[in-house]
């Protein structure tokens, strides 16, 4: 990944040789395969073939800088391939991959073709909602979860109580190796105990009364 400006598949051809030429091809057959291309040139995800595959996006994702790229499993690693792969095989084999993104938005900034990575990805975890993919637990989780960010004063009494009880039950060991509804986590490495000073925006609102003192 070099985020370099120009693509780095170019490639020169000449045709078959002509008469006066010493040597050369006789004849020169072009095999053009699609894989799917011709689909995402009609559909709303037609930007992402303007990609030159420079790795500009993958030097500056924060996902590909703390897994590489064997995790993506298929050709195309990093913020592009987590658009391009669901749309060259499919978005229910590949449907980790538009979930594993911050939405830090850096991926965008730095890419020289302008591709708008993070809102194509966005729009293929919106058509995985549309589909189903997800199990009906994990639909419900989300809607939940929505709710409760709609409700601000429930939701930060919520995960402040949360961030106390999680502080409470890890501070002896640091670390949850076992925890019911993360096993996806926990099942490759330890979940973090959360650490003291509460949760985010408690800090924030201690820090601008500190600052605020000061003034």
């Amino acid at each position: 990944a070099t985020g370099q400006a120009q693509t780095c598949y170019t490639s020169f051809y000449s045709g078959p040789r002509r008469e006066d030429d010493p040597d050369g091809p006789l004849e020169t057959h072009i095999i053009l395969l699609d894989n799917k291309r011709s689909d995402i040139l009609t559909s709303d995800y037609r930007e992402i073939l303007d990609c030159i595959r420079c790795g500009a996006c993958l030097n500056h994702c924060p996902i590909y800088i703390g897994v590489g790229g064997h995790p993506y499993g298929w050709v195309y690693p990093g913020p592009m391939g987590s658009v391009l792969t669901p749309l060259l095989t499919s978005l229910e084999q590949a449907q980790a991959l538009p979930n594993a993104c911050t939405s830090c938005g850096r991926c965008a900034e730095v890419c020289p073709a302008n591709i708008p990575l993070p809102d194509l990805l966005r729009d293929l975890r919106q058509e995985e909602s549309v589909q189903r993919i997800k199990p009906a637990r994990w639909r419900h989780g989300l809607r939940l979860h929505a709710w409760l960010l709609r409700q601000p004063g429930l939701y930060q009494l919520s995960t402040g109580w949360a961030m106390s009880l999680l502080g409470w039950l890890g501070k002896r060991r640091g670390a949850f190796r076992r925890m019911p509804f993360a096993s996806g986590w926990t099942g490759q490495r330890d979940f973090p105990a959360p650490e003291g000073g509460g949760t985010f925006m408690r800090q924030y609102a201690a820090r601008r009364r500190r600052g605020a003192r000061r003034g």
